[in-house]
């Protein structure tokens, strides 16, 4: 539970905030019930930002559900985008915290350049600020202090995040708050 604020809600949310909302639209959308290297079924389109769109999925070797990002079609022959995207999956490898967005996979199938990363069904902070705004101070601090604690500890590995902001603060169905995006992260 997002620490008392919002009701719980397994179902999809049309706007996860896995990625930035932007509301870019263009180029190829994934159809639901593709897979994706032979492993990740996509169930749902649940977020778009600029450079890729995130999709609900299915770990069908591990029978877990995934945020699957992808690489919009349209920016895949670019080299400096592609780079970029994969600094993301490699910045957030590295980093193993509690309140860190896991990633799970990486790679490139049909000419899709993908990350997998751990399924965060909530409000992302953004959402919560909008519907409940003004925030008690004492709430306010259970949400930034862990996503400090998350900042440090990829400060002291090397990485810093450079795109902290409410649509990046994400909760896992238990209300633990989870740092994620870390697409123009720099080492």
């Amino acid at each position: 539970r997002l620490v008392g604020l919002v009701e719980h809600n397994p179902g999809p949310r049309p706007t996860n905030g896995t990625a930035t909302m932007d509301g870019n639209s263009g180029g190829e959308v994934i159809m639901e019930g593709t897979t994706i290297a032979g492993r990740y079924r996509v169930e749902a389109l649940i977020g778009e930002g600029g450079m890729a769109r995130v999709y609900r999925g299915t770990d069908i070797t591990l029978d877990r559900p995934v945020a699957i990002k992808i690489l919009r079609e349209e920016l895949s022959h670019q080299e400096n985008v592609v780079s970029r995207f994969r600094r993301e999956a490699h910045s957030a490898a590295k980093l193993s915290h509690g309140n860190i967005a896991q990633g799970y996979d990486t790679g490139v199938d049909a000419g899709r350049y993908y990350i997998v990363m751990e399924y965060l069904p909530e409000a992302d902070l953004k959402q919560i600020i909008e519907e409940y705004a003004p925030l008690p101070l004492r709430k306010v601090l259970d949400f930034a202090i862990p996503a400090a604690e998350a900042l440090d500890y990829a400060h002291r590995a090397g990485i810093v995040h450079r795109d902290v902001k409410p649509q990046n603060i994400l909760f896992s169905d238990s209300g633990q708050v989870k740092l994620a995006d870390f697409g123009i992260a720099a080492a």
